[in-house]
């Protein structure tokens, strides 16, 4: 059996996690006895600099990228982004827009987030240990639309009633939703909470916007549609806050783009760690796997980086791209023992963390792949 992975480093702390994933790749091939070909294409900041030297159309997803990833069996992804790039002129190319533009041609409309607890961790997150009792939830996040993919517009010196005759600039950001794009999520939400714990929570802000009564009309259609499964709504403010007051009551928790971008990074501290979140990326096209986390600029190459979320992206991919479940569950089993020793990175160290057990991005690679071949065996 042999794969291709279309493999996007990026930037920042990108090159030295996918590192990690690769190594960890080669374990599992060689344990299952499967070939996976990484194949390294440029996203982000590195596609922008890349385009631009060579005189080409400045772009943050070259062509060949877009074409690699198409022809793929998956698509794993590092990081992109960082303050270098960051061109206050209007109409910039950004590093982001590599990110939203790979989703966008590939169909890639729904995010999985899965948020679990791992119990070596309990004291590294903010909150007490008493709340993550049972906290095992499931982000469904619409990928394709909303203020992200809407119109996005400045009007610069606006005559009125302001300073001068002019109100000074204008910023347009238009929010936009389909009902096949609402519906097609919240199905594959409420199936997926149907093999789980029976419960979808759909999180809108029904009291304010017209795109989230739409999506709260085809809640209420779905829920009626699937028996076995109950399903709420839930304001997105208080869903912030119940995040954070009490996080087990969550099974399935369903959005849109904005809300979803924002309360999954919110989730991820559940874990200890941003570092400790993967996320999948599928819809019509060749699915992407990535970590929720940026490309930390702040501590790229030096050799710090938390590679957890890199490697749980590519359990992730197992499961859904390759349906290698055994494998998928090593890997799991993996991340667990080796947290439960006691090695951390430099993000999940506390002060009860000695200097023996603190290891930096390459070395908890070698203990993750050392406890994945005892768990592959």
């Amino acid at each position: 059996m042999s794969y291709k992975i279309c493999t996007l480093p990026g930037d920042g702390i990108g090159p030295e996690i996918m590192d990690e994933a690769k190594h960890l790749l080669a374990a599992i091939g060689e344990a299952y006895d499967v070939n996976f070909n990484c194949d390294d294409q440029l996203i982000g900041g590195c596609a922008i600099d890349a385009t631009s030297a060579a005189g080409a159309k400045v772009s943050a997803l070259p062509p060949e990228t877009l074409e690699a990833a198409r022809e793929a069996d998956a698509v794993l992804l590092a990081a992109v982004g960082g303050p270098r790039w960051d061109d206050p002129t209007p109409g910039a190319v950004r590093p982001e827009q590599g990110l939203l533009a790979i989703r966008k041609n590939l169909g890639l409309y729904l995010n999985l987030r899965p948020v679990r607890v791992f119990e070596a961790l309990r004291d590294a997150s903010p909150l007490r240990p008493e709340r993550l009792d049972d906290v095992d939830l499931l982000i469904v996040r619409e990928l394709t639309g909303g203020l992200y993919f809407g119109t996005h517009e400045r009007r610069q010196g606006v005559e009125g009633a302001g300073v001068g005759g002019s109100v000074g600039d204008v910023a347009i950001d238009t929010m936009e939703y389909r009902e096949y794009e609402v519906e097609r999520v919240l199905r594959w939400a409420y199936e997926a909470a149907g093999r789980r714990n029976g419960v979808v929570t759909s999180v809108d802000k029904a009291n304010v916007l017209e795109t989230s009564r739409l999506w709260r009309e085809v809640n209420h259609r779905m829920n009626a549609k699937f028996e076995g499964v109950e399903g709420e709504d839930m304001l997105v403010d208080n869903c912030a806050m119940q995040l954070v007051v009490n996080p087990a009551q969550f099974d399935v928790l369903v959005t849109e783009n904005t809300f979803g971008d924002i309360l999954s990074d919110e989730a991820s501290m559940l874990t200890g760690s941003l570092g400790m979140l993967a996320s999948a990326s599928l819809g019509d096209g060749t699915a992407l796997y990535e970590p929720s986390h940026g490309s930390a600029p702040d501590i790229a190459g030096k050799g710090i980086a938390n590679p957890i979320a890199q490697i749980l992206s590519v359990e992730l991919m197992l499961r859904y791209s390759f349906q290698m479940d055994a494998a998928a569950d090593a890997v799991a089993a993996a991340v667990e023992d080796v947290l439960a020793a006691g090695w951390r990175t430099h993000d999940l160290a506390d002060e009860a963390t000695d200097a023996a057990h603190r290891l930096g991005t390459a070395a908890m690679g070698d203990k993750i792949i050392e406890a994945f071949r005892l768990h592959a065996g």
